[in-house]
């Protein structure tokens, strides 16, 4: 007669629960992200106007003397600076908003999962930050530069705020997303969706695909598809070095 095979390891903290209460814990942790981004956003309510003027400066410090930023809708001078305070705010209270994400997924999760996401939500949220730092000071900057030094000497450029503030957003979340390929990386392999090996065999893809990727979610200029797909594929190259030392410890142990 053969021994009885081990049950799997389970988590003791995790009960079954019923969905009602699933929805209850979930409504807790929701409660507390909305209230958190909502003190964030109203401390920072009264600096609007500074964050906006924050922003604007790599536009400023390009335009011509005899330009200006511009208000095409009358309702942009109040709606923008806002519309941007929400985001920062967001952005401030993001490790807060993981850390409610963790609790409600936590007690679900077996113990050796448990090591691997905490370094890994640790990691994804320092690798948005430097995203986002890295599409404000290096690439936005080179964008208008390039974008304000070609127009026409008939033309004077004048942006709208609120266009402006939607060019940035969209460039700091695509940056932000970006440099999240790392953890993606290491993601698709500790599933075992696929492994170091196969995403070797077609780096040469992935590297095309980089820069497919950046022609369409960039503005239509070499400089910021390069300045995007080159960042794609060092990050892709620094998870396949981490992906190789977990695959390595995991066939250790």
């Amino acid at each position: 007669m053969t021994e009885a095979l081990p049950p799997p390891e389970s988590n003791d903290d995790h009960a079954e629960m019923p969905i009602t209460a699933h929805l209850i814990e979930l409504r807790k942790h929701l409660i507390r992200i909305f209230s958190c981004v909502g003190l964030i956003f109203f401390s920072l309510a009264y600096f609007a106007r500074d964050l906006y003027e924050m922003l604007s400066v790599p536009l400023r410090a390009q335009l011509p003397h005899n330009a200006t930023m511009i208000a095409t809708d009358i309702t942009s001078t109040f709606m923008a600076p806002f519309k941007l305070t929400f985001f920062v705010a967001i952005m401030i209270g993001m490790p807060y908003i993981l850390h409610q994400i963790w609790q409600f997924i936590a007690p679900a999760l077996y113990k050796h999962e448990r090591k691997i996401a905490i370094p890994m939500l640790t990691s994804s949220i320092l690798l948005f930050y430097v995203g986002v730092a890295f599409a404000y000071f290096i690439t936005l900057p080179s964008i208008l530069t390039f974008f304000i030094h070609i127009a026409p000497h008939s033309v004077v450029p004048m942006t709208d705020i609120n266009l402006y503030l939607n060019f940035c957003l969209k460039l700091f979340l695509v940056f932000g997303l970006t440099f999240e390929i790392p953890i993606a990386t290491l993601l698709l392999v500790l599933a075992g969706i696929v492994t170091v090996d196969s995403l070797v065999a077609k780096r040469r893809y992935i590297i095309v695909g980089c820069f497919a990727i950046a022609m369409f979610v960039t503005p239509p200029d070499a400089i910021s598809m390069a300045m995007l797909a080159i960042p794609m594929w060092l990050l892709f190259e620094l998870g396949l070095v981490f992906a190789r030392i977990l695959e390595r410890r995991r066939a250790s142990t």
